[in-house]
């Protein structure tokens, strides 16, 4: 044993919240000295040590306090010593890379953007880090438990000291806090933390009206029996399967102390799933992975476990976890279908696991799972066109923007993060405008060149898809592996931008600078409700998946397609969410009361990737890179002749 000088017994901790990175949403505190001092052998990096002084140099300076992970592990392997040291410099690492981001965006944003675009974030890395240490301890001792516990993080205003915060943050008092709208709707926003908690897809059933006010004594958390869904459980995975079956229980337990503390409160359904079920959820998916992973490991079957993550608030006292529904009652083929709230990870991504391609030593990252694909074989034809009216604007207008052949990429988001490097937390890929990044400003993005070859200057992005199973060039990198999205990125076989006309009536022009964001980069822990990403096979297009990957027979490209909002209010080219100032289409075609038909917009992009899972799109680290958490990005940039011509072309039925 190597003895890193730190105390062996860990704190007793059973915070859910912090398991998946689930949180309802820190406050900023005031707690003990800000970041994170590690034992002796793992002294601070010198960039550490350099951001805390600058830091220090003022009282007022707000700083980052977390919980110090090295104060809480047992006596060190001396077989997993270098990996442990390693990752614990890392920690120190994110530390300071969130103390300059505060003091760069000091000021910036509204009262949410410090926890949105530094805490979550930050959560999300160091969850991922203290992962790898429990599991570099756990492949040669006794895994350590409650590390996970240790990933949340607070701000305090005052002096920075850079010593250590020795207790863990509790959770924010007031859980309604995330119950409130950020302004941030997805990429910038904790991954973790739902920002529209009404998009969450099952209605608590005892949240109704009727219910506010009520004792929280009489309401409790119901969430299914995963014992009762396991198979015979080999001998050899027992022990960690027992471990995480306790573990579930306690997550109930603390999400009722969190009920209880709502108050009256308990019976709004909007704070209640932001503040309780949504967390919870994300946090039982991590743990219900980690037990279908022992039983891969061990050679049992482990299918069935990844609907058993949600939960209910009941009233009466009971609670706890009942037997579970029948998971055969969801297809697993329909794309129509609600996405299993399930956390399914890669099995050989377990982070007590051994190393596998799909979890670099330096990324941390979990999903997708192999039931995250399917054969589109097996698919049912699902798509259905509204037929055209008399009014209807036939025509296409298409811009041809090339694949990103110039190589532009990066972990931006000028939408929803303006002024921060990072603000994505996954890469972007580009095509038309070249300026874009998080510092682009409208007079940026009318300046620069652009892709496009009609000289249209708008720009359009998404995240990238990856090959898991090979290294990437950016596995060291923000955005890439220190932020969880490990492989090689693939470049597109094909882009195809898009405008088409409206069934029912003619389009009018877009203003510019107009923003549209078409897709929920949370939609795993938020629910389906703004998921729009859709993925198909060349050859088999009248077969759409919204949660699902395509597996492609050989010689069948992946499609990914994103059909963005039709219908703009008039007047906004941005809304607080990012959402509200345009509109989908009705299924017949028209639009909202008070809205205007705009040429819808479709980005279509294909990608050449070996048949069968092995790929993915980039994603925060707790939505597991599911397919229903894609997402794409459009600021209309192009010079209002080229719009003319555009809305002209697609009123009169022509293609140009």
């Amino acid at each position: 044993m190597i003895g890193f000088q730190h105390r062996r017994r860990f704190r007793p901790v059973l915070s859910f919240l912090a398991l998946g990175g689930a949180g309802v949403g820190l406050v900023v505190a005031s707690l003990s000295p800000a970041g994170q001092a590690p034992g002796r052998d793992a002294p601070l990096s010198a960039s550490a040590v350099s951001a805390a002084s600058r830091l220090a140099g003022t009282t007022a300076a707000p700083t980052v306090n977390c919980p110090s992970v090295a104060d809480q592990l047992p006596d060190v392997p001396a077989a997993a010593a270098a990996e442990v040291r390693r990752n614990l410099q890392l920690l120190d690492s994110q530390i300071a890379e969130a103390n300059q981001r505060l003091a760069a965006t000091e000021g910036q944003g509204g009262r949410n953007f410090v926890q949105n675009s530094i805490l979550g974030p930050l959560k999300s890395k160091r969850f991922a880090t203290v992962e790898r240490i429990a599991g570099a301890i756990g492949r040669v001792a006794e895994r350590p438990e409650g590390l996970e516990d240790l990933a949340a993080c607070a701000v305090r205003t005052g002096a920075a000291s850079g010593g250590q915060a020795a207790a863990t943050p509790e959770p924010s008092a007031d859980p309604s806090a995330s119950d409130q709208p950020t302004g941030q709707d997805q990429d910038a926003a904790d991954p973790s933390a739902s920002a529209e908690p009404s998009a969450e897809p099952s209605a608590d059933p005892s949240a109704s009206q009727s219910a506010r006010g009520r004792g929280s004594a009489a309401r409790t958390v119901n969430c299914p029996s995963v014992s009762g869904k396991l198979p015979q459980v080999p001998s050899s995975a027992r022990r960690e399967v027992d471990r995480n079956l306790a573990l579930l229980d306690r997550q109930i337990a603390q999400a009722n102390q969190i009920l209880a503390r709502l108050g009256s409160r308990a019976g709004n359904g909007n704070v209640v799933r932001g503040a309780v079920l949504n967390p919870l959820r994300a946090a039982r998916s991590i743990v219900i992975n980690r037990i279908a992973n022992a039983l891969r490991r061990a050679g049992a079957q482990a299918g069935g476990l990844q609907g058993l993550a949600a939960c209910t608030v009941q009233n009466g006292a009971g609670g706890g976890q009942t037997p579970a529904p029948d998971p055969s009652a969801s297809p697993t083929g329909d794309p129509s279908a609600s996405p299993s709230p399930s956390g399914g990870a890669d099995p050989s991504a377990s982070p007590s696991g051994s190393a596998s391609p799909s979890a670099s030593p330096t990324g941390g990252a979990t999903g997708p799972s192999p039931d995250d694909f399917v054969d589109i074989r097996r698919v049912q034809p699902n798509v259905n066109r509204p037929a055209d009216g008399a009014d209807a604007s036939r025509g296409t207008f298409s811009s041809r923007c090339g694949t990103n052949g110039n190589g532009h990429f990066n972990s931006d988001n000028v939408i929803v993060a303006p002024g921060v490097t990072n603000g994505a937390h996954h890469v972007h890929d580009y095509v038309g405008n070249l300026d874009t990044s998080g510092f682009s400003t409208n007079e940026s993005l009318q300046a620069a060149g652009t892709t496009c070859s009609n000289g249209d200057k708008s720009t359009h992005y998404w995240p990238v898809v990856r090959l898991q199973n090979q290294r990437g060039n950016d596995a060291d990198k923000a955005g890439g592996g220190l932020d969880g999205n490990v492989g090689r990125i693939v470049r597109p076989a094909s882009v195809s931008i898009t405008f088409r006309g409206n069934p029912t009536s003619k389009v009018v022009a877009m203003p510019v600078f107009l923003r549209i964001i078409t897709g929920d980069a949370k939609s795993f822990t938020n629910g389906p409700t703004n998921a729009n990403a859709s993925w198909s096979c060349t050859g088999f297009e009248n077969r759409q998946l919204k949660d699902k990957y395509p597996i492609c027979p050989r010689g069948s490209q992946v499609v990914r397609t994103f059909k963005f909002q039709s219908c703009w209010d008039g007047s906004n080219i941005d809304s607080a969410n990012h959402r509200t100032h345009v509109a989908f289409a009705a299924a017949d075609g028209t639009c909202p009361n008070g809205f205007k038909a705009i040429p819808a917009l479709e980005q279509r992009i294909t990608y050449n990737v070996p048949p069968g899972p092995g790929f993915a799109v980039d994603s925060f680290p707790e939505q597991l890179h599911k397919p229903i958490t894609d997402h794409g990005d459009f600021i209309n940039v192009m010079s209002d002749a080229l719009m003319k011509r555009a809305v002209d072309c697609i009123n009169a039925g022509r293609r140009c």
